[in-house]
């Protein structure tokens, strides 16, 4: 199909673009801009006026919960809900049951997500066989199988001599491996911020410690192996601190950090609100300034969605043994733009953190509107006001904190592949 999207504000970082201009569709590429190629003529037209152009969402963390926990959520519940918050490709961990630690279990979710809407899933591989930490996975076939990048999850290793033969497997084999920066031990039990509040609540505290000795250990043994590491999921400004000198130290090191940690503190958790309970725990508002600093500075580069689907009852026990996580691919996009509207980012650099930032992380041609690439894009209307609410909601867990907050901002069409895969009616 030969599209058309005529006069919307395209929005580029990659491309240094932020014009309204017309934008060609042909063969599922961009194929022009501005100006029609010789004998275009467009199958169909989107009016695009007063509409943001963007690419489509990079999302480099989104639990689908297939295979194994399909009572919580399935690949195509969860790329539905993906593709009505403007999201084209995710990346999902390797925590499934079974884990994804073999090419069979990489094919099943390629194959269930061909089956779905059109939104593209991406797995990691297991770092150890089973997520044990005991024995190394075969990352080699895991990335011939289609593997980005391998992860171990939030699951501990069984020693440091082992992560370091983990990292030199991946630098022989130009792998990033995917890290989470938590002390186990030092966590504990913990299931909120060691403060204030979960002193006042007499809950199990994780200390900002937790992170930072991780830290300290995955840089040190990045500089000492030359791997390619991506840390997962920082929560506290003195880590985003510490991983900002390494990279300036020439470290091949980024980082990514969960919307809703730029917006929540450990106050959200004041009423034992189960929604908020998450890992890693909400910290401060000053680990939430700092956090936003470091987006603001390109010290972290990517914001991502940590989306985890829950049932009902997964979130109604006593707090602590409530399970983990929030379903968040439907806010990425408007807590992102919170962001531009409390000026803490300018348009372009926003988009850029949930576009451009998470596909050179991968290292995928994604992200772009360039003419040549995969035409993955979405239409944002930036005035549309949007309240979350659990009748509009695709995804099938609806444990949201921020369900019926208002955002300004709703995507109105979804691309893939040149493929409309979402249309907001005008009532939603």
């Amino acid at each position: 199909m030969r599209l058309l999207i005529e006069q919307g504000r395209v929005v580029d970082p990659a491309q240094g673009l932020d014009r309204v201009t017309d934008l060609f569709i042909q063969g599922g590429e961009v194929v022009a801009l501005d100006t029609p190629p010789q004998g275009f003529t467009p199958d169909r037209r989107i009016d695009a006026r007063g509409h943001l152009v963007l690419p489509g969402l990079v999302d480099l963390a989104a639990r689908l919960r297939e295979p194994g926990d399909e009572n919580k959520a399935t690949i195509a519940s969860e790329t539905r809900a993906a593709a009505s918050g403007g999201i084209t490709t995710l990346v999902c961990p390797p925590d499934t049951h079974p884990p994804v630690d073999s090419p069979a279990q990489i094919e099943l979710i390629h194959r269930r997500a061909k089956q779905a809407c059109g939104v593209r899933v991406h797995p990691l591989g297991a770092l150890t066989a089973g997520l044990q930490g005991r024995q190394l996975s075969d990352m080699a076939a895991l990335k011939r199988a289609g593997a980005v990048g391998m992860s171990q999850a939030l699951h501990p290793m069984e020693s440091p001599m082992l992560l370091r033969r983990a990292l030199e497997y991946a630098a022989s084999h130009d792998i990033t491996v995917f890290l989470h920066p938590i002390d186990h031990a030092l966590a504990g039990a913990g299931c909120v911020h060691e403060g204030r509040v979960a002193t006042r609540l007499g809950l199990p505290g994780i200390p900002e410690a937790a992170e930072t000795a991780a830290l300290g250990l995955l840089l040190a043994l990045a500089a000492q192996t030359g791997a390619r590491i991506h840390l997962c999921r920082l929560s506290t400004a003195r880590g985003a601190a510490l991983v900002a000198r390494a990279a300036a130290d020439g470290l091949a090191v980024t980082a990514d950090v969960c919307a809703h940690q730029l917006f929540l503190t450990e106050a959200d958790v004041e009423d034992f609100n189960a929604l908020c309970h998450v890992l890693p725990p909400l910290r401060t508002r000053a680990d939430r300034d700092g956090l936003r600093r470091a987006v603001a500075e390109g010290h972290i580069q990517a914001i991502c969605s940590d989306h985890q689907p829950h049932e009902a009852d997964a979130k109604l026990a006593p707090f602590p043994t409530t399970e983990a996580g929030l379903s968040a691919l439907e806010t990425l996009l408007p807590l992102t733009l919170r962001l531009v509207e409390e000026g803490v980012l300018p348009l372009t650099e926003a988009v850029r953190r949930i576009t451009r930032g998470p596909a050179d992380i991968l290292g995928m041609p994604l992200g772009t509107l360039s003419p040549g690439t995969r035409a993955d894009l979405i239409l944002v209307d930036p005035q549309r006001p949007y309240a979350p609410a659990a009748e509009r909601w695709y995804s099938a867990g609806h444990n949201s904190p921020f369900l019926h907050w208002r955002f300004r901002g709703r995507v109105t069409h979804t691309l893939s592949g040149g493929r409309v895969i979402h249309e907001t009616a005008a009532r939603e």
